[in-house]
């Protein structure tokens, strides 16, 4: 494993991190304490040190199953979560950025993580007129200074979202998570020289586009009624699958696996410091890890 510094927070994180949206049940299966257990058992042992999840991944239900994993070893992980949505149900959420709310959630998150402090607190994918209300960033320092929180991030969206990304530091952020991948580009132009200006750590988020990027599936492919991709536009979906095949036949070099060059991929941006892939077993964060292998040692935040 290779590590980086996340930005001006001086958190040393492996390049490859454990996004667990699919622990809240809506990628098309539910998980067992002992499946999660293996999961980020399997991380910990190949260096993975990050763990992203959020309030609304299940009713904290994601949380909940890594908690039952980090307390028994807390310093050895890096642990970020978001605020900002209820979950009402699959695909369903409220939105709830006030004050209490943030409270209320992070008192939430604690109880289901099993710790005392959260890593990296990130506000989950506001709107501006949510983003930019100072009271919530006044409430927010005061979390970090009484121990609560270490560090404060923005869960941007969408991924052109300069508005937010060039008040990070004014609000007291130190990271930004942003959807970035093969196929979806966009913050190259303006979020990312705005997050490498500020000496902003950033967790590329959907690295391999829904598993797209893994080279599993082919246009036409279909998913089960409870998994994400399902409520998707197939014919959106199945114009991304194409393009997949053209990166497949043109880029991808021979002998290595899709998911592993994908990862890599979004490694090489010197703005990137960290990966969040999903993974369903311990054979994928093997497979996910092995990108830090194809990772530049001599990147500008390497640690």
């Amino acid at each position: 494993m290779k590590y980086r510094t996340l930005g001006k927070s001086g958190l040393r994180v492996s390049v490859v991190g454990v996004g667990t949206w699919q622990f809240g049940g809506e990628w098309g299966r539910l998980y067992t304490p002992n499946e999660a257990d293996a999961i980020l058992g399997e991380a910990n042992t190949l260096g993975i040190n990050l763990i992203d999840t959020a309030e609304c991944y299940g009713d904290h239900t994601s949380e909940q199953l890594i908690g039952n994993v980090v307390r028994h070893h807390r310093s050895e992980w890096l642990v970020a979560t978001k605020f900002g949505h209820h979950f009402k149900g699959h695909l369903d959420r409220s939105r709830h950025f006030a004050v209490a709310d943030m409270r209320q959630q992070l008192d939430d998150s604690l109880r289901a993580l099993r710790t005392d402090y959260i890593d990296l607190y990130q506000i989950h994918s506001p709107e501006d007129s949510e983003f930019f209300v100072d009271e919530l960033w006044t409430a927010l320092q005061a979390v970090v200074k009484a121990g609560k929180v270490r560090h404060i991030g923005i869960s941007v969206s969408p991924n052109t979202n300069i508005t937010q990304t060039d008040a990070a530091t004014a609000v007291g952020a130190d990271a930004m998570q942003i959807i970035y991948n093969r196929l979806s580009r966009q913050c190259e132009e303006k979020v990312f020289p705005s997050c490498q200006r500020q000496n902003l750590g950033v967790l590329a988020r959907i690295p391999l586009a829904s598993g797209y990027l893994s080279g599993k599936y082919q246009p036409g492919a279909t998913f089960p009624p409870n998994d994400v991709r399902a409520s998707r536009k197939p014919e959106e979906e199945d114009q991304k699958l194409r393009e997949v095949q053209e990166i497949s036949k043109n880029e991808v070099p021979r002998g290595t696996p899709m998911a592993t060059w994908a990862l890599a991929w979004c490694l090489q941006h010197p703005a990137v410091t960290c990966v969040i892939p999903g993974c369903k077993d311990p054979d994928q964060v093997r497979m996910n890890a092995s990108a830090a292998e194809l990772a530049a040692a001599d990147h500008p935040q390497a640690a």
